[in-house]
């Protein structure tokens, strides 16, 4: 799969983690469909490495799985990084 198409599924990815785990992270939705990039590439190489999954095949459940999951898992990340941003401790 090409970087086009793995920049394609990491938006989506990055939208489904979003519609999954709705919350208040930090960003709104262009940091979401960024990290959702991000965690499709998180989820990719995980998968090839422990499981022999990868992101080879775009249709593919596999890969889908792989990048949601890895989206959700960067999306968890990311919300506990920036949780206590713009709170004052007064």
């Amino acid at each position: 799969m090409g970087i086009l198409g793995w920049i394609v599924l990491g938006l989506i990815a990055g939208a489904i983690a979003k519609l999954i785990l709705p919350g208040r992270q930090g960003g709104g939705w262009i940091m979401t469909l960024i990290l959702g990039v991000v965690g499709a590439l998180l989820g990719g190489w995980l998968g090839s490495m422990i499981f022999n999954v990868g992101l080879e095949d775009f249709w593919s459940l596999q890969t889908w799985i792989v990048a949601i999951v890895g989206s959700i898992v960067v999306l968890l990340i990311w919300g506990l990084v920036t949780k206590n941003r713009g709170r004052t401790n007064a």
